[in-house]
């Protein structure tokens, strides 16, 4: 799945995506980054991810650039 970065906060280290046809923006978090920093990343990238249901609600997983 793909999505772009909504929203950073850098401080805490998380973010939120927003997905194409989702009213919701899914939440993601520096931990589940891969083969790219947070430091890296700004609003607007294009992200790919797999989403997992966690018990705050979905979330993604396993965080690239697309």
């Amino acid at each position: 799945m793909t999505g772009t970065i909504k929203k950073l906060v850098a401080e805490r280290g998380f973010g939120f995506i927003s997905r194409e046809g989702e009213e919701k923006e899914l939440f993601f978090h520096s931990k589940d980054l891969s083969g790219v920093t947070f430091e890296e990343l700004k609003e607007g990238d294009t992200l790919s991810f797999e989403v997992v249901d966690t018990d705050k609600g979905p979330a993604a997983k396993n965080v690239t650039r697309a």
